[in-house]
């Protein structure tokens, strides 16, 4: 099945017909695979060039190119939990202790690598393309392009239409039983670990106390940002540290951030209309949690 973009030129569109694939949020990187590596980019139904001037009206169509191969990028097996597939898209339940992508350091097991080797014995001549991506030791939901068309489409998504819900189970206890935390996030130095930064990146935090025991708190966590480590840093500058942070948090007895990212509402530009997943928690938070309420 050949995937493609169609859209109508509105008034508030750029008319040279380059800007108007930019600003749809395809990169220029994918324009010029279109353009030589066996794509089409029509207008009416003609091919055309990025400079063409386009009207408001016009019908545009974008067929991708053959992607340029990641001699990098090595397809492995392991295992992949399928919760959703169409023929653009999947979502996948990633467990702890993997990467989304592949890192200098470790290019062989990440869900990308298991994936690429799910879509090759599937006879697909693609990539993934994540668009949602999560920390090694976060669990939960990831949802991944199975073309470039798909991979524009969903970053075009506003939080209202893409909504990202974790649970977490955090050290101490919550007196009110909803809050917003609103603190801007910057990198610390050249480290990956980030601080809250009055100069950094805006950075906001919705949450809601499930449950509470002496000393703990099983929460609900919706990101209206899309910061790194947002939820942990903003859980530590509230005084609320995850169970298991090793960067951020304080000495306890589990092994990993206690984060999952259980829940995601996205609308679907394919089928057109709203999807929601849910998923479980993982059995090492579940015990977690049972440990605490009998301490």
């Amino acid at each position: 099945m050949i995937s493609f973009f169609k859209r109508t030129v509105a008034a508030n569109d750029p008319h040279q017909l380059g800007h108007f694939l930019l600003k749809h949020g395809f990169s220029r990187r994918a324009l010029k695979a279109a353009r030589y590596h066996g794509g089409w980019i029509l207008v009416n139904h003609r091919r055309r060039l990025l400079s063409f001037h386009l009207r408001t009206g016009d019908e545009v169509i974008f067929i991708p190119g053959q992607e340029k191969p990641n001699p990098y990028l090595r397809p492995v097996k392991g295992p992949v939990e399928i919760v959703a597939e169409t023929a653009n898209y999947l979502l996948v339940n990633k467990p702890a202790g993997l990467l989304t992508i592949p890192s200098r350091y470790e290019d062989q097991h990440s869900l990308v690598n298991y994936l690429l080797a799910y879509f090759q014995a599937q006879g697909l001549d693609t990539r993934p393309h994540v668009v949602t991506r999560l920390d090694r030791c976060t669990s939960g939901l990831v949802l991944v392009g199975k073309n470039s068309i798909a991979q524009s489409r969903f970053s075009q998504e506003s939080p209202n239409q893409l909504q990202k819900n974790y649970h977490a189970i955090v050290h101490g206890n919550f007196k009110e039983q909803t809050g917003k935390v609103e603190l801007r996030i910057g990198q610390v130095g050249q480290t990956v670990k980030r601080a809250i930064d009055p100069q950094g990146q805006r950075a906001i935090t919705l949450y809601r106390v499930l449950r509470q025991v002496p000393g703990a708190s099983y929460l609900s966590l919706q990101l209206l940002t899309g910061r790194t480590h947002q939820i942990r840093v903003h859980m530590q500058a509230i005084g609320h540290p995850l169970f298991g942070d090793q960067l951020y948090g304080v000495p306890d007895c589990f092994a990993r951030q206690a984060l999952n990212a259980y829940q995601l509402r996205f609308f679907d530009p394919f089928a057109q209309e709203e999807q929601l997943k849910t998923i479980e928690d993982p059995a090492d938070m579940q015990q977690l949690w049972q440990q605490l309420k009998h301490d």
